[in-house]
């Protein structure tokens, strides 16, 4: 795996007692940006709390981000804003024992889809957060200019219809 554009190294052993704020640097955002395919990642800042757990170290918090991101119709540029919440389990790797028989169904609690494992004496909060970020960009995100956009390429959104039967039909409704 390619080295994470926020690294935030956490010694596991020594928790800090008050949450750990994380804001990317220029650099941080520009190179977030072109790995998230975003014009621009303008501010990132996440504001996580670490508490011991058995097994397990909970992060939880909340990333806020304002991005530009590409319309999914236009291809330009708009802005996002994002307001995120943080909520993982760091796990020392291979703290999960696996069923001996490989066909054997394996039972995933809630608390269990949001676990990160690290190797070592410390886990990567930073790369965590970029994840965060990652997850939190809607793909399908329409900009302003997408109906635009769409009626100059001449795209019928589901449920619209064009041309004479239509402008009929539109003229009925409004009596």
């Amino acid at each position: 795996m390619p080295p994470s554009e926020l690294t935030r190294m956490v010694k596991a052993r020594q928790l800090p007692a008050a949450p750990v704020v994380i804001e990317a640097n220029a650099n941080e955002r520009a190179a977030l940006a072109a790995r998230f395919g975003l014009g621009a990642v303008e501010t990132l800042r996440a504001e996580v709390a670490l508490e011991q757990k058995p097994r397990a170290i909970r992060a939880s918090g909340r990333l806020r981000a304002a991005i530009m991101q590409p319309c999914a119709v236009s291809g330009e540029d708009f802005p996002v804003a994002i307001d995120e919440p943080i909520d993982l389990r760091f796990v020392e790797e291979g703290s999960h024992a696996l069923p001996d028989d490989e066909d054997a169904e394996i039972e995933l609690e809630a608390d269990d889809c949001d676990e990160i494992e690290y190797a070592g004496e410390m886990f990567d909060l930073g790369e965590a957060v970029a994840q965060t970020l990652g997850l939190a960009i809607d793909p399908y995100a329409e900009g302003p200019n997408a109906d635009a956009a769409r009626k100059a390429a001449g795209i019928v959104k589901e449920g619209e219809q064009e041309g004479p039967l239509a402008a009929m039909l539109a003229a009925l409704k409004k009596d």
